[in-house]
């Protein structure tokens, strides 16, 4: 490690990458702290440092050599499974620091030699007690399936036969009742029930007849918003699509169909125009999101659709220590193999990874966003047009009231109208009446808010509420 960059990492403080040691203390204290960066996402421990001061006091040389000794003697002795570390001294103007490395684990959960699982909290660790975030440990390192576990209370009865019948034709070429199998051998062979004929998460969410009965929180929840705000309290449809992974794909493509714009793109006049973002792009990401959930996680799929943007947020972060740049060239860790199998032959999902490149491939407006902290994944694409640039090419649903018509007779947004109006500062008064509407709360909510910061500006930000307030374009 370098001079500078170690001590502006000491100047920045502890964090949930960096710990403070003034020096070593016992091996067990040590432990859970390897076990806690072991756990999470790897760190660094600083000795010769002073706690919570950051103050850079160093070590001696037979300090250093008995520290190393004990970090090595810790880390095979104290932690299960073993783990390993790398340590390197780098001297701050004449003071030694001995930094210990320790890796993110690939066989978590790792334990101390009591059997304690700790994870970083912050610049601080606790204790895993919760099942569930056991669980999500074993997951993380490949080790445990969620796709696979058991749902409790079901049965055969709980298939959908039809969509079963489907799936053999399909793939098969003929129907269940013509293989020299039982039907329950069958289907536990094909991982949709298990030994005791129990439905399997993934058998329930691709072939049961209402997979919301038993796990409520796996639906997506669609919201058409006006303007680009998240924290707008109107919005133009907002449903929760349910069903199979199959039928929610199905459902979440024809509403963004509905939501999004087409355009000519020199097509014929009587041709129903391209999709203003490409529906492979949107049909790759979709799978990805349904196939690639956290099962442990009790949270919806989001599915968002602003003026400027859509956003699809999925709970469950990226996997196996993958980052976004690995994940984009298409390096990927199955955390549903199950779903994964079945969506690869009940939709037009791919997998293998390959579903990553081709969206960047296709449309070079896309953002990944994987989120540590808050554990889930978040694609975002730009839409080529926004509601404030929307003219005669524009085809989705918008009201009357919401358009006007300039001078030259082509169909111009209000959001349009209002930025070309406070090119000089305006009040809400002036804006009103300049749009044709008389409710000044509406008009604030619905076409000013959404604007602020990016388009336009107010004149007096630190009285936002100010009977002098005006507004100006950006």
């Amino acid at each position: 490690m370098k001079k500078d960059e170690l001590k502006n990492k000491i100047r920045c403080g502890e964090t949930s990458r960096v710990q403070f040691k003034q020096q070593f203390t016992t091996q067990k204290e040590i432990a859970a702290e390897m076990v806690a960066f072991a756990n999470c996402e790897g760190g660094e421990l600083l000795f010769g440092v002073k706690d919570k001061t950051g103050e850079i006091l160093g070590l001696d040389y037979d300090s250093i050599q008995q520290t190393s000794r004990e970090l090595g003697n810790t880390a095979n002795e104290q932690v299960r499974p073993t783990i390993y570390i790398q340590t390197d001294v780098v001297d701050l103007d004449g003071k030694m620091i001995l930094v210990a490395t320790v890796q993110r684990g690939r066989n978590k959960p790792y334990k101390d030699l009591a059997g304690h699982i700790w994870v970083k909290q912050g610049a601080d660790k606790r204790r895993v007690t919760e099942n569930s975030e056991l669980l999500s440990l074993f997951q993380d390192s490949g080790e445990y399936h969620a796709d696979e576990a058991s749902v409790i209370d079901t049965s055969v009865r709980d298939i959908d036969t039809l969509a079963l019948d489907r799936f053999f034709q399909n793939v098969y070429g003929k129907p269940m009742t013509e293989f020299d199998v039982p039907q329950e051998q069958l289907l536990h062979n094909l991982h949709i029930t298990d030994s005791e004929g129990r439905l399997t998460t993934a058998g329930l969410l691709f072939f049961g007849q209402r997979p919301q009965q038993f796990k409520p929180m796996f639906v997506i929840k669609a919201v058409w918003f006006y303007g680009n705000s998240i924290a707008g309290t109107e919005y133009r449809d907002s449903r929760d699509i349910e069903g199979t992974v199959p039928e929610m794909f199905e459902q979440a493509m024809m509403w963004l169909k509905s939501c999004l714009r087409r355009t000519q793109n020199g097509q014929s006049f009587n041709s129903i125009g391209q999709l203003e973002i490409p529906e492979t792009v949107l049909e790759e990401l979709l799978q990805n999101a349904l196939v690639h959930i956290d099962l442990l996680k009790t949270a919806a799929i989001r599915l968002m659709v602003f003026d400027d943007r859509v956003e699809i947020v999925n709970p469950g972060c990226v996997m196996g220590g993958h980052t976004i740049d690995e994940v984009k060239l298409g390096n990927s860790f199955a955390r549903n193999p199950l779903m994964a199998n079945f969506c690869a032959k009940t939709m037009p999902y791919r997998g293998l990874g390959s579903g990553i490149p081709r969206v960047l491939a296709e449309d070079s407006r896309v953002e990944f966003i994987d989120s540590k902290e808050g554990n889930q994944f978040t694609v975002r694409i730009s839409r080529p047009l926004t509601a404030t640039e929307a003219g005669s090419n524009i085809d989705s649903a918008v009201s009357n009231d919401e358009k006007a018509v300039s001078k030259q007779g082509v169909a111009v947004s209000k959001e349009q109208m209002l930025l070309a109006f406070c090119v000089e500062p305006k009040s809400l008064s002036e804006i009103c009446k300049h749009l044709g509407l008389k409710d000044r709360y509406k008009v604030k909510k619905r076409y000013i808010d959404p604007l602020l910061n990016k388009s336009l500006r107010m004149t007096e930000p630190e009285s936002p509420n100010s009977p002098t307030q005006k507004y100006v374009t950006i």
